[in-house]
């Protein structure tokens, strides 16, 4: 389950999120949406970086439980569907991937590959446009 704290005046539609989560977990995870001053805020405050970002994943140090946090702007959600000519559903997706792989340890920038794998076989099975990863590596 996806407990949803939308701080933003979008409307979103979270069925697929829902069913992308259940496919890599039973666990539960927190998904707030922001404004690029709330995220620069958090990005700050955990990472030292004084900047807005398009996500954020903060994953949770219990065996049981809810699994983590992320965080994704507003702001780049509007720009990147724009940008790649797609939906901001379809852009939310894409962002919730790639930060739920993050907090289930995927990093790519250290693995050999791994995420960027892992989020190109989700994409496909999910029908999505190109990723983050995918779309920056060819």
């Amino acid at each position: 389950m996806i407990e949803i704290d939308n701080q933003t005046t979008l409307t979103l539609n979270t069925s697929l999120l829902q069913t992308i989560l259940a496919s890599l977990t039973q666990r539960d995870v927190e998904l707030l949406i922001v404004n690029n001053s709330t995220i620069t805020q958090i990005n700050k405050e955990h990472r030292g970086i004084d900047k807005a970002t398009d996500v954020l994943s903060f994953p949770y140090d219990m065996p049981v439980g809810m699994l983590g946090s992320i965080v994704i702007s507003e702001e780049f959600l509007k720009k990147g569907a724009d940008q790649f000519g797609h939906s901001v559903d379809d852009e939310l997706a894409l962002l919730f991937i790639h930060g739920v792989l993050h907090i289930l340890g995927y990093d790519h920038e250290v693995d050999n590959g791994e995420m960027r794998q892992k989020e190109k076989e989700l994409i496909e099975e999910f029908g999505l446009p190109k990723s983050l990863i995918v779309r920056t590596q060819g």
